[in-house]
């Protein structure tokens, strides 16, 4: 798992390529805690198009992310979801609780 940090005017994109599973989503949990709270972003987009695999520890980054940026009053987005891990997202009904494009 590889995570791509850019920041600009409170605006933080994540793009997170390989595999979001146990290991890679701690790891990635860890980063993206980090990044959030280096930048104070008020717009968050997380692009998963280089996501080779997703389980349900992929879901739990999502979700992790969402609720810190409610915490900062912020938004988010995930964009660009490939065939596999929207099979994921779709089957636990993340679109209901997260923005999906």
């Amino acid at each position: 798992m590889e995570l791509q940090v850019k920041s600009a005017d409170r605006n933080l994109l994540l793009e997170i390529s390989g595999e979001l599973d146990h290991h890679g989503a701690r790891n990635a949990l860890r980063e993206v805690e980090q990044a959030i709270d280096a930048a104070l972003p008020k717009k968050l987009v997380m692009d998963l198009s280089g996501v080779t695999f997703m389980d349900s520890s992929g879901i739990a980054l999502i979700l992790r992310t969402q609720q810190k940026m409610q915490l900062l009053d912020g938004s988010m987005l995930v964009c660009n979801v490939p065939a596999q891990a929207r099979r994921v997202l779709d089957a636990a009904g993340i679109s209901r609780l997260v923005t999906i494009r």
